[in-house]
């Protein structure tokens, strides 16, 4: 079996005498690189891909893109080529030190980089057609895979055994997994995102794939927008791993925790709450990040 969702566990975090319960579901474990999110995000999309015919899958990301590594060991799974449309001229020099690009290259990904200018139109129909004019033909899969079979997908991370939790926290990039958590949730729980992002688009892309509204955004913990990070949430995410033995990536599942455990000191849920918190993987980031680390010469991620 490729990927084991048995080790999906809802993990208990032992807060002692805060009043509330805390579960990680462990995403994380499902696959080492295909994980959390990501497998749920491609899963109906490779099928589509495969029953449309498509031998190539083509996606956009950036330098440390978890999307960008997962496509690439997916395609490599499943035997689709993959075509990687890279955010950053300038990278191309740089793909064997950058270790999410590198390890795209040895699963087989081609890329082409692009300038953030023309990156910006990775939604325009005329860009996409050129792409297919020059790359052939190939099943397009999103920047962070959200779509409506994304959607499908992540609708089957909350099983029947959830239903007890009153609330369902997510980290929130493209806003796929959590419109999955809203639309599989039970009319009793809330369902709260951590975007990992300035701004508020989210709400409207949300809005698009989510049937119910028993959600909200909780936009105080992006430590300054995508990929921003201090040394604060490093020593959070270091003391977590030691405390619970959960390793927290950087850019999403690390903040939304670090919100979570904040919001539980200011009181924020209510005596007795069940709290399930989804780890959606992306720890094929840590390494990247820690040599942003080192340059700034804050400590790394342990």
């Amino acid at each position: 079996m490729i990927f084991k969702l048995e080790n999906s566990i809802n993990q208990q975090v032992n807060l002692q005498n805060k009043g509330v319960e805390l579960y990680i579901k462990r995403e994380d474990a499902i696959h080492p690189f295909v994980s959390g999110n990501k497998y749920r995000k491609l899963k109906y999309n490779l099928l589509e891909a495969e029953k449309q015919g498509f031998k190539t899958l083509l996606t956009f990301g950036g330098a440390y893109s978890n999307h960008i590594a997962a496509v690439a060991s997916a395609g490599h799974l499943f035997g689709f080529k993959t075509i990687g449309i890279i955010r950053g001229e300038e990278l191309w020099t740089k793909i064997d030190d950058n270790p999410t690009l590198s390890f795209a290259k040895n699963h087989g990904m081609e890329f082409k980089f692009v300038s953030r200018e023309v990156y910006r139109n990775k939604s325009s129909k005329a860009f996409i057609e050129a792409l297919k004019n020059e790359l052939g033909a190939f099943y397009l899969v999103p920047e962070g895979g959200t779509n409506s079979l994304a959607v499908m997908g992540c609708e089957e991370i909350l099983t029947e055994s959830d239903k007890d939790f009153n609330f369902v926290c997510s980290a929130v990039g493209t806003g796929g997994t959590i419109s999955g958590l809203i639309n599989a949730s039970k009319p009793h729980q809330k369902v709260l995102g951590f975007p990992a992002l300035k701004g508020d688009f989210l709400k409207l892309d949300i809005s698009k794939f989510a049937t119910q509204s028993n959600w909200e955004l909780i936009s105080d913990y992006h430590f300054g927008g995508y990929a921003k990070i201090n040394e604060e949430l490093v020593t959070f995410i270091n003391q977590f791993k030691s405390d619970f033995n959960i390793p927290l990536d950087p850019v999403y599942t690390g903040k939304m925790l670090f919100g979570i455990f904040d919001l539980i000191e200011k009181g924020y849920f209510p005596k007795g709450s069940k709290i399930l918190a989804i780890h959606t993987g992306g720890l094929q980031g840590i390494e990247g990040m820690n040599a942003i680390l080192k340059k700034k010469n804050l400590p790394k991620i342990t």
